[in-house]
């Protein structure tokens, strides 16, 4: 029964991302280099509320790309493709950067992705929080890397000379366009997966349980009451 009730729980968060990636989506984009992230001592606090608020919202950004700054986010699949994510950072005319997720590349070029567009570029995406590590998951090598294992803000910071937003993009169009050997990533799914079958097959598997025991407890005393009938007979 808990089991059921927790698959009804986790639809119900389904529902909840589906509806806030949808409505944030539908959204007018705004500009990046507008957004306030808070500073001094109000920087992290400000900074947690924002990136709930814009997770997923449209934004648009004008800046050049650090091309000396490129890296690959391995460990990527797509459409039963593995691969990795280029990102790039973007410089923006304030002087801070953003990191780019340009698109998806096969592992066949994951040594060789391609350069960013050069002089200014004008683009469109979608915003997303940084992806951190998580408990079990290995940790990115230090210093200097070309391939990380997730988009760590905090980590890519630490290579990059520009001060990062903490929030990164995922591209969905350029000017001048990007590469035709990047592929757009892809968004995320929102159906609402199996956890309605799921729930349901557990509450019927848990009825069928009461229902056992209860079957169960009839015939054993009936069969009590026969042994004793038995038992006291002539």
């Amino acid at each position: 029964m808990n089991l059921s009730l927790w698959q009804f729980s986790r639809l119900d968060e389904r529902r909840d991302f589906n509806r806030r990636v949808t409505e944030r989506s539908q959204l007018d984009p705004v500009d990046v280099i507008g957004l306030d992230f808070g500073d001094s001592d109000l920087r992290e606090a400000v900074t947690a509320t924002v990136v709930d608020e814009l997770d997923w919202r449209a934004i648009g950004a004008v800046g050049t790309y650090d091309a000396d700054e490129q890296i690959v986010v391995v460990n990527r699949s797509q459409n039963g493709v593995a691969g990795a994510n280029v990102v790039t950072p973007l410089v923006l005319a304030d002087g801070r950067a953003i990191a780019v997720v340009r698109g998806f590349i096969p592992l066949s070029i994951v040594d060789s992705p391609p350069p960013p567009p050069s002089g200014e570029v004008r683009l469109v995406g979608t915003l997303r929080r940084s992806e951190s590590r998580r408990t079990g998951q290995p940790a990115d090598v230090d210093g200097d890397a070309e391939q990380l294992l997730r988009l760590d803000l905090a980590r890519l910071q630490e290579q990059v000379p520009a001060e990062l937003l903490p929030m990164y993009v995922i591209l969905a169009a350029s000017e001048p366009a990007d590469s035709d050997l990047l592929a757009t990533v892809v968004p995320p799914d929102r159906s609402e997966g199996s956890h309605l079958s799921y729930a349901v097959q557990w509450l019927i598997f848990a009825v069928a349980v009461i229902v056992g025991w209860v079957l169960a407890v009839q015939r054993s005393r009936r069969s009590m009451r026969r042994k004793s009938s038995t038992t006291s007979g002539p």
